[in-house]
């Protein structure tokens, strides 16, 4: 069977084989738990803090901030729980474009904990609205409200970014804490957390060529951490259960690696991003694109004229063995994107997301325009 063309990084990647190697001796000969007394169990642990140190390294802060999760959904619950049930926030600040990990998250809190919570304006490309934040920091603050702001550093979907900084800033000046879910940028962005002012940030390792089941909370040494799973006193007592031992190995390893290649394999995808972008505009009259001018180089949003076809697109390309998203991965069949209702154009078009790894080649991507062209009954892709 021909392997599929793969233009679905923003929801998983491939793993590295570097990665696997990494971890597969803490698969087979390093098999012991980390919280046993007997030397087995102490190498174990050994390499879990050998690689926390190492992830601390690369985001700029002390390895004793970083807790190892299961993935970017909890280290997102955990933050938020952290911030309203410990830290005793009374008001959230969020976006309606965050992941379904942050808002239904955020809307169980409000509900069960009786706080109150608002959506920051975005502009027409669905990025924050910097002045409209400050206004409700220094409302919010006027009322003696702690709040919580939790935006992410690039939506998943169209790929605005964040100001980072400038959100941390904003958030000092009000007392306000800052949790960004970093899941698409850690790994594909050098980022010191230290100095971007975050209180809190996730991330995931499967999102740069890591394992599945691993993710990452920061947790600024200003603020006192506090769990939310609880049974043993495993990552200081703020994570109960039993390491994801390989996971944690191949997490940093593959950050490692994303750090050392990144000027090499970031322009590298960026061309394919423009590449695609450009052989869609020649191939596909009509087509159009809901990435803001700075966004997520690894993220393309495509905007197609509406058919007969459009509900069943992402279908389609998979019986052409292209594989393609209409949104977050995490949603699907959720009954159309939040993200693309929140910018005004739910409905207006077909939206597809096609995103982009180092693995990505520029034969894939022009063979998947001939076939986009093919499936829209447009003239087949030319030379660009």
């Amino acid at each position: 069977m021909e392997q599929p063309i793969y233009l679905d990084n923003a929801a998983t990647t491939a793993l590295d084989a570097e990665v696997l190697n990494a971890m597969l001796p803490y698969m087979q000969q390093h098999f012991g738990n980390p919280s046993s007394a007997y030397s087995l169990g102490r190498n174990v642990k050994s390499a879990i803090e050998e690689a926390r140190k190492n992830i601390g390294t690369i985001l700029g802060v002390k390895p004793s901030t970083l807790i190892f999760t299961s993935g970017g959904t909890e280290s997102n619950n955990m933050a938020i729980a952290m911030a309203v049930n410990e830290l005793r926030c009374t008001h959230i600040i969020t976006s309606p474009i965050e992941h379904h990990a942050v808002l239904h998250t955020v809307e169980h809190y409000a509900h069960s904990r009786n706080i109150t919570f608002s959506y920051v304006k975005l502009t027409e490309s669905g990025e924050v609205d910097y002045a409209n934040l400050e206004m409700q920091l220094s409302t919010q603050s006027k009322l003696g409200k702690k709040c919580l702001v939790t935006l992410m550093h690039a939506n998943n979907e169209i790929g605005s970014l964040l100001d980072i900084s400038l959100v941390g800033k904003l958030c000092k000046a009000n007392d306000a804490l800052f949790h960004s879910d970093c899941v698409q940028t850690i790994g594909h962005y050098p980022i010191n957390l230290k100095e971007c002012g975050v209180h809190f940030a996730s991330a995931t390792g499967h999102k740069f060529h890591g394992p599945k089941g691993t993710g990452l909370l920061y947790v600024s040494e200003e603020i006192k951490a506090y769990p939310l799973i609880f049974g043993g006193g495993q990552e200081r007592k703020l994570r109960a259960g039993t390491e994801n031992v390989s996971g944690i190995i191949g997490f940093a390893k593959a950050l490692e690696l994303a750090t050392a290649n990144y000027a090499q394999d970031s322009q590298y995808i960026a061309q394919l991003n423009q590449l695609m972008r450009k052989q869609l505009a020649a191939a596909v009259p009509g087509v159009s694109f809901n990435n803001p001018e700075n966004s997520l180089y690894t993220v393309l949003s495509v905007c197609f004229p509406l058919s007969e076809q459009s509900d069943f697109l992402v279908t389609l390309f998979d019986m052409k063995g292209v594989c393609v998203s209409g949104g977050s991965a995490c949603s699907s069949g959720d009954g159309g994107s939040h993200v693309m209702k929140a910018i005004g154009k739910a409905g207006a078009c077909a939206t597809l997301r096609f995103s982009f790894s180092k693995y990505t080649t520029e034969a894939e991507i022009t063979r998947a325009v001939e076939i986009t062209a093919s499936l829209l009954q447009k003239k087949e892709v030319s030379a660009v």
